[in-house]
């Protein structure tokens, strides 16, 4: 029986300062660092299968610069490109990976910027893997599953006019409900080796955007590495982000808010370096506590597989262009203050119209890739975009049957926007309004992910 080996390594990614930050419809040049931005590699060989697993602290990957990264690091590390997953943690304080800005105008010369970096992007994660493939020693394997509570929420919500909105703000005495569950699992799969550092991989499902400004920085995920790493000598720890497309940080309660057995919790700060550190501390405390009890598992299987899906553009009417195009040329120019919206509506309107633009000339359906990879019973899908928490959920449907734990990635081998479930086209929102897909994709994406795992 073919025996499990584990490898590890991980390389600076902080750009220069001067290019662009991206994550939000506003321009922010970048001006200094907070916390190093890092990429980590786990290489996994079982018998004559070697597969990749980075993740890199960036919002995303842009499809066609994943297709660039994992061509480059195949031809570095000898590996087929379908071994190689490829994962952003999506943090909103790291640099562009395209030339131009994200629906906002970038200075002269941003471009070449963001070439030079993605050159430099490039051999630092061809490094990485390399570097991890020439770490690999025999491990065993045994996983978890915890919980982390009150520092993710659901960010969409009914209001009392009967509208839906996303981040309506903290204290909107006009909100009525969320409209989902927030999933607070945490997952983590251990590996410990034979005379070398244990490896430790954990699984959560949270935008991480608690920061802000024109800094580089981990955010919350980098928080949590280095707090585990501290507080366990001897391991190393690499950072999944989950189904957080209808979640983030904020909880719109004012105050010392109360919860379930007596708990009781002040977020007057909800925002900036000390909140990042909060989630990073809280989301490591909930992997110590289930970091001695992983169940042990049998790792004498690899497997990935991967196949390329198809689903139809969310394309506007012809009656609806004439109004996209106004508020898109607004706000490209610079002239917001002219719309007659503030805050989170602003910008869902905004996403909105530079949607309907952007696919006014697109073909009809969209190709990407979904990837799935098994290491003994447990699962990774791999998804490139943001899927609600139901689309998480309904992949997971299968846990215990085809593996006994999956994990579905957002941001991996690419990136193609929202994937909110059809309630969300019925209810509203930023995330629906903005989508690039029709209304029934997220629900394919389940049935197509699912058809993944069981040819795991």
């Amino acid at each position: 029986m073919s025996k499990l080996e584990v490898g590890f390594s991980r390389v600076d990614v902080t750009p220069l300062t001067g290019i662009g930050i991206a994550g939000y419809y506003k321009r922010r040049i970048s001006d200094g660092v907070l916390d190093a931005l890092e990429a980590t590699a786990i290489a996994l060989r079982v018998g004559e299968t070697t597969a990749l697993l980075v993740s890199v602290d960036t919002l995303y990957f842009p499809t066609a610069v994943a297709h660039r990264f994992r061509g480059e690091i195949a031809a570095a590390t000898g590996l087929p490109v379908e071994a190689i997953l490829l994962h952003a943690t999506h943090i909103h304080t790291g640099p562009y990976l395209i030339a131009s800005g994200w629906h906002v105008e970038m200075p002269e010369g941003h471009g070449e910027l963001v070439r030079a970096y993605l050159d430099f992007l490039g051999h630092r994660l061809a490094d990485a893997c390399c570097e991890a493939i020439e770490d690999l020693s025999p491990a065993t394997m045994g996983y978890a599953v915890g919980r982390v509570e009150n520092v993710a929420f659901i960010r969409r919500f009914r209001m009392k006019d009967g509208s839906v909105r996303t981040n309506p703000g903290i204290g909107n005495p006009d909100i009525l409900e969320p409209l989902a569950t927030v999933e607070d699992r945490l997952s983590l799969v251990r590996f410990d080796r034979e005379g070398k550092s244990s490896v430790a991989l954990f699984h959560f499902g949270l935008h991480p955007d608690v920061i802000g400004g024109t800094k580089f920085t981990a955010d919350w995920p980098g928080f949590a590495r280095r707090t585990l790493e501290a507080a366990l000598p001897g391991v190393v720890f690499a950072f999944i982000n989950g189904a957080q497309g209808d979640v983030n940080h904020v909880n719109v309660k004012t105050g010392t808010a109360d919860y379930e057995g007596g708990v009781r919790i002040d977020f007057g700060q909800r925002n900036g370096y000390g909140h990042a550190r909060y989630i990073g501390r809280a989301v490591a405390g909930g992997v110590l506590r289930i970091f001695d009890k992983v169940i042990a598992c049998e790792a004498s299987t690899l497997a990935v597989h991967g196949t390329t899906v198809a689903y139809a553009a969310n394309k506007a009417s012809p009656e609806q262009l004439p109004e996209a195009r106004r508020i898109n040329d607004l706000h490209l120019s610079g002239r917001d203050e002219l719309l007659p919206y503030k805050n989170a509506e602003l910008t869902t309107v905004v996403a909105e119209a530079a949607r309907m633009v952007a696919l006014e000339s697109a073909p009809d359906f969209f190709e990407m890739p979904l990837i799935g990879l098994s290491v003994g019973p447990v699962a990774l899908l791999g998804i490139p975009g943001e899927p609600f928490t139901g689309v998480g959920r309904g992949i997971r449907a299968t846990e215990g049957k085809t593996h006994e734990l999956i994990l579905p990635l957002c941001c991996t081998n690419g990136y193609e926007g929202y994937f909110p479930t059809k309630d969300a086209y019925d209810e509203g929102g930023y995330e629906a309004r903005a989508s690039r897909y029709k209304a029934g994709t997220a629900e394919k994406m389940i049935a197509d992910g699912i058809a993944i795992l069981k040819g795991l």
